[in-house]
């Protein structure tokens, strides 16, 4: 996942909305967002290489999604799964706190990741990169690509404020894809820099990134109705942006929001 726009405890009617987009190489087999036959509570995609995910949702109200932490040249290919993080909280039991605190004793053991995992009541965020610390969400949106937490790059700046103009449009799904669709490079000179080839960097400037072996994988809205009604929308491409299938989930949670 190279984008999370998140708004929590923001919509009157909306505790939890998501608006992400999944970049990956398109050669790296998954499988679109779906129940898990092994974990029915689970609704999430999955990566059918090492069989964790990068974003879903449970039946239980347990929500995460992952970011990767870009940093070129630092990348070790004897690590754990960073997708177990979101897969392992989905389907386990721990509290977000008692996850997060496993995550940092173990946080050596992966490549660069940024993680959100909550429930009901809340939303924590943890990154294993530049000291950064674990951090409980007040009410706010934020917004992740490949840095830390609100990292003001040029792409993130332009959607986290397309994001929050679209929430005033729920539950209409179409200026979140909208949003999640754009495809602008940014100019050389805003462009971060991350240890990638200028010409990667220009490609993974867009919101939507599209190259010839690598790009957005899924495009996904996930909102979470204050009466417990959880929806997930999802679309898929493949190379040359070419979508690939559309999935829409609706599902009522089994635990019901306090409020928090």
């Amino acid at each position: 996942m190279c984008l999370i726009l998140l708004a929590w405890q923001v919509h009157p009617d909306y505790p939890l909305v998501v608006a992400a987009n999944r970049d990956e190489f398109f050669a790296r087999p998954s499988a679109p967002a779906a129940f898990w036959h092994d974990a029915p509570q689970v609704l999430a995609g999955r990566d059918l290489e090492a069989g964790g995910t990068w974003l879903g949702v449970s039946r239980e109200q347990r929500f995460a999604a992952l970011t990767n932490y870009r940093e070129g040249g630092r990348q070790h290919p004897d690590t754990r799964s960073r997708g177990a993080l979101v897969a392992d909280f989905l389907v386990g039991r721990a509290t977000p706190k008692n996850y997060l605190a496993e995550v940092a004793a173990q946080a050596g053991e992966y490549n660069g990741f940024n993680l959100f995992v909550g429930d009901a009541d809340r939303l924590g965020y943890c990154s294993n990169r530049q000291d950064a610390e674990l951090r409980w969400l007040t009410p706010g949106i934020y917004g992740l690509s490949n840095h830390l937490l609100d990292t003001p790059w040029p792409k993130l700046a332009s959607a986290r404020a397309a994001f929050a103009a679209a929430l005033r449009t729920l539950p209409e799904p179409t200026p979140f894809f909208a949003l999640l669709a754009d495809r602008e490079i940014v100019p050389d000179s805003h462009l971060p820099e991350t240890g990638v080839p200028i010409e990667w960097e220009r490609i993974l400037s867009a919101v939507f990134v599209s190259s010839e072996h690598y790009g957005t994988r899924a495009s996904t809205l996930l909102s979470r109705r204050r009466d417990g009604l959880v929806s997930l929308h999802e679309r898929s491409y493949g190379a040359a942006a070419t979508p690939t299938g559309e999935v829409c989930e609706r599902f009522q949670s089994s635990l019901m929001l306090t409020g928090v």
